[in-house]
């Protein structure tokens, strides 16, 4: 049963309220509800905080979601999709034209709003769904950090670290420009395989990047701590040739 409502995903960057677009600002004021993840329903999350910089605070609704489970597809990941889900359906049902979802980063890179649209379209084939890109985590590194992401012919891979070292070492062997996401519980492992490619000395990190604890240093300075989950590795491609070597 369709509820005729719109369901919007909107990017709101890596943490800095200057980094959210001007769209992404008017979308989610026009929508009748803002939705925000979090991990508990008494904690403010990631999100919440820029989106509080833009929107009043009693269209603003938490969900709490299983943003830091480290068993894939768990039933606690699974249960927080569908309640989530409810959620925006219920606000439809009030006779809510529009709803926001605020995600870090961009809603169609490792955002939890594809889950929730999935979920949401599966409950009522009916409903709308928009996309607002964000500002990324590589592309915030890469600019304060003074790194290139890519220039010329070069490829750009951008993998979870979550998938396994191996993918990355995999990655690092290529001629590509290399980003992690979410490397902060393998940082001593990440670190390895990048000094092993040889990358080491050019290689940069980032971790809670837009907040007051933001950390930007390179790599070969990891003394081999853990990082927040939601930490970002940029390993550039090599460029020996010069300028212009690569077109």
């Amino acid at each position: 049963m369709g509820t005729g409502g719109r369901l919007v995903g909107v990017g709101v960057g890596p943490g800095d309220p200057e980094l959210v677009t001007v769209k992404a600002v008017r979308r989610m004021r026009e929508a009748d509800t803002v939705i925000v993840p979090v991990l508990a329903g008494d904690e403010p999350g990631r999100a919440e905080a820029t989106v509080r910089a833009h929107v009043d605070d009693a269209r603003i609704e938490r969900a709490v979601f299983a943003l830091n489970d480290r068993e894939g597809l768990s039933p606690r990941r699974v249960r927080a999709w569908d309640e989530a889900a409810r959620t925006v359906l219920s606000r439809f049902e009030e006779g809510k034209a529009t709803v926001a979802f605020a995600t870090i980063g961009d809603p169609n890179v490792y955002s939890t709003f594809t889950y929730l649209a999935q979920t949401v379209c599966e409950m009522a084939p009916g409903t709308e769904v928009e996309t607002i890109p964000g500002v990324t985590a590589m592309q915030d590194l890469a600019a304060r950090s003074g790194r290139v992401l890519a220039e010329g012919s070069e490829p750009l891979t951008l993998l979870p670290a979550t998938g396994g070292v191996e993918r990355l070492r995999s990655a690092l062997d290529s001629d590509a420009t290399v980003v992690a996401y979410k490397f902060g519980r393998f940082a001593p492992q990440v670190a390895g395989a990048v000094r092993d490619s040889g990358r080491g000395e050019d290689s940069v990190y980032g971790a809670r990047l837009g907040l007051p604890d933001e950390e930007i240093a390179p790599l070969a300075g990891l003394d081999g701590s853990g990082l927040p989950y939601l930490s970002t590795l940029i390993a550039p491609a090599r460029r020996e040739a010069g300028r212009g070597g690569k077109l």
